[in-house]
């Protein structure tokens, strides 16, 4: 058990132990599927754990040549690479550090793909197929009019090059999705799919959540594979690899009650450092408090940035907070560190690890020259 008073504060931790679980499930999937899973780093770009996830993975997939750049020297094997747009500003050092590159329109691989083939990269298309689960409109790459994806009509046919084909529709979902999208692609997409040589189904496969059903998308897999047995199918969660193996320790600075509101006001911001909590939006769980039932008395968490809306809530507490309580919010690894912002100049978390025998490492303080060499 971590003792959260012995971290600095304010930090984001992650626990190895935890780490642990999710790679093992991964690796079953891996060995009893037979598809490859990659890591996306959209989702967690921590460096100072690649070693572990490349040797629980298959590799890495990148959406900028920053990213592609990070898994070729950090995780040491070139990336696939996908992103909604290339520019001739950084189409080059993307081809450095891919061996996959997926182009998000035919218009895009005409006009880059010749540069890819030559340099013996592997090319594919991302297809539309209609298909998506996710109820929010901000991350449904589906939703009417997306730009991201090729819909039906607009692939007649194959370009010659193209090796494969990418779709990217799920966020936190089942096996029961994915099952509904392949149907999407078989009807949409399936005259391609014995003549290409890998599907990317993309991210989303939440298969260390508790309650997913493994044992389901194990047999998913291997029943498409069957019916397409030269295709190499490929899985890139990102969400899966760090679910629920860390937290953001945050400490209480002061109290405000305005209204019957009571708020306890944090060294962090949800703005800066958990914006999906604002975007999705979502509450996240905090350790040792709880729903408020009728008669509790209910607190939201407040941030430091001076963002009218920069709050969260409710929750109820034992005890109310106070001013040098430690807040440590559950889950927040990922699609945390890769968002953040220095907005107001706010204090950045540090990235502390929780080695397997309690050790504790900080490994990444943050403080003003940060703040200031983003700046001009």
């Amino acid at each position: 058990m971590i003792d959260f008073a012995k971290l600095p504060a304010p930090c984001y931790v992650l626990d190895e132990t935890l780490l642990d679980r999710n790679l093992a499930i991964i690796d079953r999937v891996r060995r009893e599927s037979g598809a490859e899973i990659i890591v996306a780093l959209k989702a967690c770009a921590m460096w100072s754990v690649f070693p572990e996830l490349a040797a629980h993975s298959d590799g890495a997939t990148a959406s900028s040549a920053a990213e592609a750049r990070l898994v070729f020297e950090e995780f040491g094997r070139p990336a696939h690479t996908y992103a909604p747009v290339y520019s001739d500003r950084d189409f080059d050092e993307i081809m450095r550090c891919s061996d996959h590159i997926t182009f998000n329109s035919v218009a895009q691989f005409e006009r880059f793909g010749q540069r890819a083939l030559i340099n013996g990269i592997s090319c594919g298309l991302r297809v539309n197929p209609g298909y998506s689960p996710v109820g929010t409109d901000l991350y449904n790459p589906c939703v009417a009019g997306s730009r991201l994806g090729i819909v039906p009509e607009q692939l007649p046919e194959l370009p010659a090059g193209v090796d494969g084909l990418h779709f990217h529709v799920l966020c936190e979902s089942g096996p029961e999705h994915l099952a509904k999208a392949l149907d999407a692609v078989e009807k949409h997409f399936g005259r391609f799919l014995d003549r290409i040589e890998w599907l990317n189904m993309g991210g989303g496969h939440l298969m260390t959540r508790a309650g997913y059903d493994t044992d389901e998308l194990i047999r998913i897999l291997k029943e498409f594979k069957a019916r397409h047995p030269r295709l190499r199918l490929i899985l890139e969660p990102g969400s899966a690899f760090t679910w629920r193996t860390g937290y953001l320790v945050a400490t209480v600075e002061d109290v405000v009650q305005n209204g019957g509101v009571n708020t306890a006001m944090l060294d962090v911001s949800f703005a800066c450092h958990m914006p999906d909590c604002l975007e999705m939006p979502y509450k996240p769980a905090i350790v040792g408090a709880r729903e408020p039932a009728d008669g509790d008395k209910r607190w939201r968490m407040g941030g430091a940035s001076c963002l009218a809306g920069d709050f969260c809530g409710d929750w109820a507490f034992d005890r109310d907070p106070e001013p040098g309580d430690r807040i440590v919010f559950e889950d927040m690894i990922h699609y945390t560190m890769v968002k953040t912002t220095m907005f107001n100049g706010v204090h950045h978390p540090s990235i502390v690890i929780v080695r397997r025998d309690g050790r504790i490492d900080t490994i990444r303080t943050f403080g003003y020259e940060d703040f200031k060499n983003r700046m001009s």
